[in-house]
């Protein structure tokens, strides 16, 4: 037993070691989870099955889209107890945190991918379903779904986004906008 409770400690040393190092590369990772991903999808396309697990695999991806889009303290309860969001520019600053981390989002969304991968091996999760249906209903999940979040960003003023918000570079030195040649 002592073998493989090394194997598994060696193993999950290196992995958490990799794992870590991948941290600061969020391309790298993203572009790494669209391949599992792509590889997932030709193999669901050329088996021409496991749609029910791919049905559960997107309401679990769009469950951790909904967690990566809000805030962590959500406004809605908070506008229950008093505190609220600031509204006015005189108000406190509070600067947008997320219920589940953009890391924590990419590490869910690639084990699920692994996970719904190997389910492809196994007769047993091939349920025989009318996909059309299973796709038509998830886009009306998507669409409803995205629909209440977005009018829930609206109402409570947040953007869970960094690009497109302005950025603040300092000051200006005084002789450069002064027009003044520089000696």
């Amino acid at each position: 037993m002592a073998p493989i409770a090394k194997w598994k400690s060696d193993f999950s040393r290196t992995f958490q070691y990799y794992l870590d190092r991948s941290t600061p590369h969020p391309v790298h990772r993203w572009l790494g989870t669209l391949a599992v991903a792509l590889i997932y999808v030709l193999r669901v396309y050329f088996v021409q099955g496991f749609y029910i697990v791919t049905y559960g695999l997107g309401i679990y991806i769009l469950n951790l889209l909904i967690g990566f889009l809000s805030p962590k303290i959500d406004p809605e309860l908070e506008a229950l107890d008093g505190a609220s969001l600031p509204t006015k520019g005189s108000d406190e600053f509070r600067p947008f945190i997320r219920r589940l981390p953009e890391f924590k989002f990419w590490y869910a969304i690639t084990k699920a991918c692994c996970v719904a991968f190997l389910m492809t091996f196994f007769s047993i999760f091939d349920v025989p379903v009318f996909w059309p249906i299973l796709l038509c209903y998830w886009v009306v999940l998507f669409f409803l779904t995205m629909k209440r979040q977005i009018v829930h960003m609206i109402k409570y003023k947040y953007v869970p986004f960094s690009f497109g918000k302005q950025r603040y570079s300092g000051k200006k030195s005084v002789a450069s906008s002064s027009g003044l040649p520089r000696d």
